[in-house]
């Protein structure tokens, strides 16, 4: 049944020339997961940016640095975990890092909801898919598993990734919207995020 998934992966790896995609529901829950993975204590977030990010630093524990930034298509959230939320180029991933692909419905792969992790590292690849099951791998029976792994129900469905399938040669061959960093407002504004 989630063989689609992994076809899914597999393509967008691709396309993205990375040796390893792991798809999740949403963007921001693979960039947690990453976060959760590599154990930081801190991320640096731009001011303007999806509210969803700065609110991992509350969730998860740790601690949020606000910066300025006039960033485009990518930024940095550690040395190596990086939103890539709005990028769309082929060949376009960045050796020894995680990064975030998102495929919300204003995103140029529009799928309503869904996101992808890039990574060169098998070993993390493996770890971050089995937190993204509920500690589990995929296409086994999770009562013939011994759980090893903390996981969080946060894997993307078949249905997401056939969706996916389909709508990929046409988001591949036209040309994506070119986001700038003014196309969000500037978080530290707001009240939720005043004093953090």
């Amino acid at each position: 049944m989630f063989e689609v998934v992994t076809k899914f992966e597999d393509q967008i790896a691709k396309f993205f020339g990375a040796p390893y995609a792991i798809a999740f529901d949403s963007c921001t829950h693979g960039i947690e997961v990453c976060l959760r993975y590599t154990n930081v204590n801190k991320i640096n977030v731009p001011k303007r940016t999806y509210l969803s990010i700065p609110f991992l630093a509350n969730k998860i524990g740790i601690e949020l640095e606000w910066r300025d930034e006039n960033w485009q298509d990518y930024y940095y959230l550690t040395n190596n975990i990086i939103d890539a939320a709005v990028l769309w180029k082929k060949d376009s991933y960045i050796p020894n890092t995680f990064m975030g692909l998102s495929f919300q419905f204003q995103k140029h792969l529009s799928l309503g909801r869904g996101g992808i992790i890039l990574t060169d590292n098998k070993e993390a690849a493996i770890q971050i898919k089995k937190m993204s099951y509920d500690g589990r791998l995929p296409n086994i029976p999770w009562r013939d598993q011994n759980i090893d792994t903390i996981g969080y129900h946060y894997y993307m469905t078949p249905e997401t990734a056939q969706k996916g399938l389909d709508k990929l040669q046409e988001a591949i061959q036209t040309p994506p919207r070119q986001w700038v960093v003014n196309d969000w407002p500037d978080l530290t504004q707001m009240n939720i995020f005043k004093n953090r």
